[in-house]
């Protein structure tokens, strides 16, 4: 059975048992803890994913605007491609909905443990797809509004309060420097742990039209 074929199979058996939730959810990569409430996305048949696909082929097998929330973790440091990556999720999330993401900060120690990775991140790695703060506005169209940016640190950091002073930016963001002071001169000594990322998606007027058509 194809992925596209599965996907059909999975909302036929959720209109089946009336549950067809206000929100569509998609868990791209899900493992054996699917995010409640989704559709489960993976490469690997022994997941309790209900789409198997190569998550280094796009495109992936969903309509374009096809879900409200898509959430990813711990996925993205594995794949081959971030931006053709990053580009399908955007592409399958409508207008105004949330991508949501999870991974190791590059200085978690960890991260060399797991000879699957492949990619680092620190807090400032998605900036190319927020117009606003990209360095280089030529690499994507791709339009993501940041709305939380969480970097856990390692225990005894976290211990210390390190960790709350990082992120106070999120409640104040006369605070930004203390990110900027902890990713530039401090993370190779007091090492993060995990990068929580949360984003609107936003799509132009001809983008939203032409779903609406189809």
């Amino acid at each position: 059975m194809s992925s596209v074929e599965c996907y059909a199979l999975a909302n036929a058996r959720a209109s089946a048992l009336n549950f067809i939730p206000m929100t569509k959810i998609l868990d791209v990569g899900c493992g054996a803890n699917k995010y409640e409430g989704a559709i489960g996305l993976d490469n690997n048949p022994r997941t309790t994913a209900d789409v198997i696909h190569d998550l280094g082929v796009v495109p992936y097998p969903f309509p374009d605007n096809e879900f409200d929330l898509v959430v990813s973790r711990h996925v993205i440091e594995h794949v081959p491609d971030v931006m053709a990556f990053i580009g399908e999720l955007y592409r399958i999330t409508r207008h105004g909905g949330t991508i949501k993401l999870v991974t190791p900060h590059y200085t978690n120690p960890d991260w060399a443990t797991d000879p699957t990775h492949k990619n680092h991140f620190n807090s400032y790695s998605f900036n190319t797809f927020a117009p606003e703060k990209a360095v280089f506005d030529f690499y994507t169209d791709i339009h993501l509004k940041p709305v939380k940016t969480y970097a856990s640190l390692l225990n005894l950091w976290k211990a210390l309060g390190i960790e709350f002073a990082v992120n106070l930016d999120q409640k104040a963001p006369r605070f930004r420097f203390l990110r900027k002071f902890w990713e530039h001169y401090l993370s190779s000594v007091v090492r993060g742990k995990e990068l929580h990322f949360e984003f609107e998606v936003l799509k132009n007027k001809n983008e939203v039209l032409a779903a609406d058509e189809r």
